[in-house]
């Protein structure tokens, strides 16, 4: 008997990777206060957001996955006029010149390694392992040294991915409307989970994954396990540059947060150009809060993406922005999976 990709956990294990994420609010908060010392700028008149981007000497993606923890936390406040201040907890006991402050006890953790880690991060605003011989290791892209593109890496990092898509895709099949999609397109589709579960919901539907060639080895493996050799093809290709074929139907499960804002409008504006007239984009992702001031789980999750990938978490506001500038009729609202993600569609009139 093939296995099943629409079967739905029993519970929902979105607490556990809360916690795993968790470790990020501490990085974030101590680099705040102890490295970047950016409550020293808080106090007093609000300031603009360029006036503390200079201050704190951070481009616009870190500035960005920061502030937008930080605001989650309770910790800054941005007024009507657009310009940021600390909240009263912050301007009580974040600065060292305050009665009762604890900047001290934040400083313990200035010196541990993911602190430093992270601040490296920010100051560099490029992922882990970018600067290396072994690549960013969950991205890439034509001219990017990447560790999916070895054999050993890119095997061990596709089924740990895996391992969420499997949680996620029955409620994705469940709540995806494909009624009149007979081919789609699964850009970056990684172990196809996602496809495969789409296929047995659908029977009729044509999936076609596309990704590099260590990827899709994994990915092999998994269509053979679940039975939809014949509703699932996979190509290896690169999303950013190679043909993309005509299709009803894109998803974009949890790829877009893996690149900032030129490269997403790329990628949505190739695949409209790919769509048939009324054809759909489904962006899949976390979703933060339009003003970008939390949700907290999702902020945090957002600098693990920062880390580790050349992108954040963005708003539903920020990818209707997007899928407009594309061509793209954005729906209002979103359709919820698991582990905080939802779909967010696009119709091409």
């Amino acid at each position: 008997m093939k296995n099943s990709a629409i079967t739905f956990p029993t519970t929902d294990p979105t607490p556990i990777f809360e916690l795993f994420r968790g470790n990020y609010a501490t990085e974030i908060l101590v680099n705040a206060v102890c490295n970047l010392r950016l409550f020293d700028h808080l106090h007093g008149e609000p300031i603009s957001w360029e006036d503390l981007k200079e201050n704190a000497q951070l481009k616009e993606r870190p500035m960005q996955v920061l502030m937008t923890a930080l605001r989650a936390m309770g910790l800054i406040h941005k007024d009507a006029e657009g310009k940021y201040s600390s909240t009263d907890l912050a301007s009580e006991h974040l600065g060292d010149f305050l009665d009762y402050n604890i900047d001290g006890y934040l400083r313990l953790g200035a010196d541990s390694p993911g602190t430093i880690e992270f601040l490296d991060r920010l100051r560099t605003n490029a992922p882990r392992g970018a600067e290396n011989s072994d690549g960013a290791a969950f991205i890439f892209k034509e001219g990017m040294d990447s560790a999916m593109h070895k054999s050993r890496e890119a095997r061990q990092l596709t089924l740990s991915l895996a391992g969420r898509a499997k949680n996620v895709a029955p409620y994705l099949a469940a709540r995806l409307d494909l009624h009149g999609v007979k081919t789609i397109l699964d850009l970056g589709g990684g172990s196809a989970i996602y496809s495969i579960a789409l296929a047995q919901k659908n029977p009729g539907l044509k999936a076609i994954v596309i990704d590099s060639e260590q990827v899709l080895d994994v990915a092999r493996e998994f269509i053979q396990e679940y039975g939809v050799e014949d509703q699932v093809e996979l190509r290896v290709g690169d999303m950013f540059s190679d043909d993309l074929p005509k299709c009803d139907g894109i998803l974009l499960s949890n790829i877009l947060h893996d690149w900032d804002v030129p490269e997403c409008e790329q990628l949505l504006q190739r695949s409209a150009d790919r769509l048939k007239p009324g054809g759909k984009v489904w962006i899949h992702d976390v979703f933060l809060n339009d003003e970008l001031d939390g949700p907290l789980p999702i902020a945090l999750y957002s600098a693990a993406l920062f880390t580790l990938t050349e992108g954040r978490a963005y708003s539903a506001a920020e990818y209707r922005d997007m899928l407009t500038k594309a061509g793209l009729k954005p729906a209002h609202n979103i359709v919820p999976t698991l582990v905080h993600c939802g779909v967010l569609e696009g119709v091409k009139e």
